[in-house]
């Protein structure tokens, strides 16, 4: 599975005088770093952006690569296909990714090279009214549980209908063929709860906002149909609700405006019609291999918080790829002792101890690293061996689990 880099902000040293890029090497051969678009809008900072291949098997990160600052996401997608047909050799591999995928030249390009993937379609590529007009009931329930669902009573469950046909691809000039792709159609039942307390949030914001101008319009501040109107179409943009929300400023005898407003419930109606859906193209029957995407964004989320370093001031390049390689390999390590305890919990893979109310769950890497952080050793000496300190027994319990042998093990006195 591949997903296309985030973006960490970084903050670059500047260069000491008398010391030009070319007496430390070729420093502009490292990915630079620069201002780009990164997902939280932070643009006053310069950035450098790393993109991590992990296995569906555990979500290990077998493989990580470094772009600039301003690095488009949808160009990583061929560079990292060659990367990890490389790293299987003669296995094949199936490339799991985000909607950057999917675009003409990285399709044309997995194609070519005869490489099975899935990516969800750009939201931008289908209209809602599309998913609007699908049958649910005709589409096939899917044999499959969510892991974090498997202790739901069966009624509580999420669950995923699929429909199926084909999605097409012209390419940025009148002679490249165009493409043939299947699609799948997907509904989440999870999904379509989420969108409708989204959309019911977002009305309800718009609502806050437009009653207080209602009221205002005429007032001191809004005394002009031209300052109410401004402010309307504000709290249009920032709410979100262009699509439905419908106002309008009138003016009386004596100039002063008012302000009248609603919503378009035939517009409403549609878009409650479209929720839960999603779009997949592949080659291959892979709903449930596409659901294996969650791994690789856990790892970023890993990425960024329990392996965070202490921020640092960098002069070159070379020195933040530096950096970002060295926490892949502490990722590495992580998603390691992680995987190796949930293949020793088997069938399960949940553990007590883990909390103080002892409640089963599954350990993830920042809990075990937790628990093991608060081991001890005692330096022995000649006649008394250096003995680990055990203060609880979760902690014997994930040692075992790790395959780690202590042979010299003290428990506290009581």
């Amino acid at each position: 599975m591949w997903l296309p880099a985030p973006a960490f902000g970084l903050e670059a040293a500047p260069r000491r005088a008398g010391r030009p890029a070319s007496s430390v090497g070729d420093d502009d051969q490292f990915p630079v770093i620069k201002y780009g678009h990164p997902k939280d809008r932070r643009t006053d900072l310069k950035q450098i952006q790393a993109g991590i291949a992990a296995t569906g098997d555990g979500g290990i990160p077998v493989h990580a690569r470094v772009f600039d600052g301003g690095a488009a996401e949808v160009s990583q997608v061929v560079d990292a296909m060659k990367d990890l047909r490389k790293l299987a050799g003669e296995q094949g591999f199936l490339m799991v990714a985000d909607a950057k995928l999917a675009s003409y030249a990285n399709i044309a390009a997995l194609l070519e090279a005869e490489v099975p993937f899935i990516a969800p379609v750009p939201a931008a590529q289908i209209k809602d009214g599309v998913y609007a007009a699908l049958d649910l009931e005709q589409a096939a329930v899917v044999d499959w549980v969510p892991a974090r669902d498997t202790g739901k009573n069966p009624a509580g469950r999420e669950v995923h209908r699929v429909l199926e046909d084909v999605h097409t691809l012209a390419g940025p000039r009148k002679r490249d063929p165009v493409l043939t792709l299947r699609r799948i159609l997907v509904h989440s039942t999870a999904n379509a709860v989420g969108q409708e307390a989204a959309r019911a949030k977002r009305l309800a914001k718009a609502a806050e906002d437009l009653d207080p101008l209602t009221r205002a319009a005429g007032g001191r501040h809004y005394k002009t149909a031209e300052k109410v109107a401004a402010r309307a179409g504000v709290i249009d943009a920032k709410r979100r609700v262009t699509a439905c929300l419908r106002w309008h400023v009138h003016q009386d005898d004596a100039g002063l405006p008012s302000l009248e407003w609603g919503f378009d419930q035939d517009v409403l109606v549609a878009e409650a019609k479209a929720d839960g859906w999603y779009a997949l193209l592949t080659p291959l029957q892979a709903l449930i291999q596409y659901k294996g995407r969650g791994a690789v964004e856990r790892r970023y989320a890993d990425f960024k918080d329990p392996l965070a370093i202490t921020p640092v001031f960098v002069q070159y390049n070379r020195h933040a790829a530096a950096l970002i390689q060295i926490i892949c390999l502490a990722l590495l390590v992580f998603c390691l002792i992680e995987r190796q305890v949930g293949q020793a919990l088997r069938p399960e893979q949940t553990m007590a101890g883990l909390y103080p109310d002892n409640r089963r769950i599954r350990p993830t890497g920042r809990m075990i690293l937790y628990h093991l952080g608060e081991l001890t050793l005692r330096i022995g000496n000649v006649t008394d061996p250096p003995t680990v300190q055990i203060t609880r027994g979760v902690q014997l319990h994930l040692l075992e689990l790790l395959g780690i042998e202590v042979t010299q093990t003290r428990w506290p006195q009581t």
